[in-house]
């Protein structure tokens, strides 16, 4: 979910890209998924290719060969580094790595699986899992995964992205969390404690009211209005935290929860009364996120949620000491982080899956788990948390604290209903919090939702 030379966050949107940034990944993947939907190429790409037998004695150890492995081009430097790692780590098994664009990697993987030709193994955006486990395409690895002495450690919020029913089709790699971000500098001049703010949606708008305060020049808070994804990824765990979704029920069974939702309701009073009482930017209005975060290392924002790689990657060792993260919460407390970041599964049809799985093994290796941060990302691994881990990055161990409070919404639509700027929920929020037609807003978008959820399920 990151990029070379761009480390700031993927789940925004944009359309119409060929080159695509973190910050236009999701917009271009919307699209991709919504016309695979309604294609219908997801539903048929899984067609029989046969699957590997992961049982098998000596699965996934010593294997030889050539392992074809796909990832997005936002992950590819990450990758490469680990690829070549893993190539001078013995000389039996060697691992070609295959850059994918972010827009084209769902219709490129569901042609593969059509076309019966398919990497060995595929590092995938975590909430786009879903759209191929449904289908059957990727290989049960449940068992294998049992095997792993860690298996418990593992971020729960990535696993529910790849488990149907009780079986298991994928294995987290790399995290993308979202949280808040406080800058202390200012937090101590308006006597604002981080700690207390994040108790209550009325607390937040006390610390925001404080720090407002501060000059014409400083803003309480920040968030991309006109950025479907990278909006999704900082305010949905604000309702999560409250224990409820947008979305309810499960695969193939969903639908909205909207109309009703208190904790949606406060959700979207909390950022009108921001918008109204001009405690965030005017430009938070128009805001597509291609600058996101600018304003807040620069100093000029108090509060703002976002991720490790806008906040930390993109900024100097003089600014981490001035930001102290929490996790995002709710009208009443409670925690949540958008659980985003990568999965890797094992394609039905992969000629090297033993090797695959080796390779897997050796991605969630301690070692390789601890060195992601340096790539704008958080481990998967709770016991990542090492004194080590934690002297060298102590801005990224806050969701390692607290992995259980990682989650993402396990459905098949998320790109249509979260991703695309003319989507459900980006209309709500807009209509909502700048024309403070909340009610209205809430009902269509309950509507679409609705429609939309039982499009994707049929």
């Amino acid at each position: 979910m990151g990029e070379p030379g761009d480390r700031c966050h993927a789940r925004l949107a944009a359309q119409g890209l060929i080159v695509l940034t973190r910050r236009k990944f999701l917009g271009a993947t919307a699209a991709a998924a919504g016309g695979l939907a309604g294609a219908g190429l997801v539903s048929s790409c899984s067609s029989v290719l046969p699957e590997p037998d992961v049982q098998a004695a000596g699965f996934g150890q010593d294997a030889t060969g050539t392992v074809q492995v796909w990832c997005r081009a936002a992950t590819q430097s990450g990758l490469t580094d680990l690829v070549k790692k893993f190539n001078a780590s013995q000389d039996r098994l060697t691992v070609e790595l295959t850059p994918v664009l972010d827009a084209q990697y769902v219709t490129k993987l569901a042609t593969a699986i059509r076309g019966r030709s398919v990497p060995d193994l595929v590092d995938i955006d975590d909430i786009n899992s879903m759209l191929f486990i449904y289908r059957d395409a990727f290989t049960d690895l449940t068992e294998p995964l049992s095997a792993l002495d860690f298996r418990d450690r593992l971020s729960p919020g990535h696993l529910r992205l790849a488990t149907k029913g009780d079986r298991v089709y994928g294995v987290p790699y790399l995290a993308d969390n979202s949280m808040f971000w406080f800058n202390t500098e200012l937090c101590d001049r308006a006597d604002v404690d981080p700690d207390e703010a994040v108790k209550s949606f009325g607390n937040l708008l006390d610390a925001a009211r404080k720090l407002r305060k501060l000059g014409d020049d400083i803003y309480a808070w920040s968030f991309p209005a006109n950025s479907p994804g990278a909006l999704g990824f900082v305010v949905q765990p604000m309702i999560w935290a409250a224990d409820t979704d947008l979305i309810k029920g499960v695969v193939p069974d969903q639908s909205g929860d909207i109309v009703g939702n208190d904790a949606v309701r406060q959700m979207l009073e909390l950022h009108r009364q921001l918008w109204v009482d001009g405690l965030v930017p005017r430009a938070n209005f128009s805001d597509d996120a291609s600058r996101w975060g600018s304003d807040f290392r620069a100093g000029k924002v108090g509060i703002f949620p976002s991720n490790y790689s806008v906040v930390v990657s993109a900024s100097d060792a003089a600014f981490h000491k001035k930001v102290t993260p929490r996790l995002l919460s709710g009208p009443d407390g409670g925690a949540a982080f958008f659980d985003g970041g990568d999965n890797m599964c094992i394609p039905r049809g992969a000629r090297n899956a033993s090797g695959a799985w080796e390779f897997v093994r050796f991605a969630l290796d301690l070692p390789q788990q601890i060195d992601l941060p340096a790539g704008g990302y958080t481990p998967v691994r709770s016991d990542a948390r090492t004194s080590e881990f934690a002297a060298k990055y102590p801005l990224a161990t806050l969701p390692l604290e607290r992995i259980q409070e990682g989650y993402a919404p396990t459905t098949l639509s998320y790109n249509l209903l979260y991703n695309q700027p003319d989507g459900p929920w980006l209309q709500m929020f807009r209509r909502a919090v700048f024309d403070g037609e909340l009610e209205a807003a809430m009902k269509e978008a309950q509507q679409n939702f609705d429609r939309i959820l039982r499009q994707g399920q049929a």
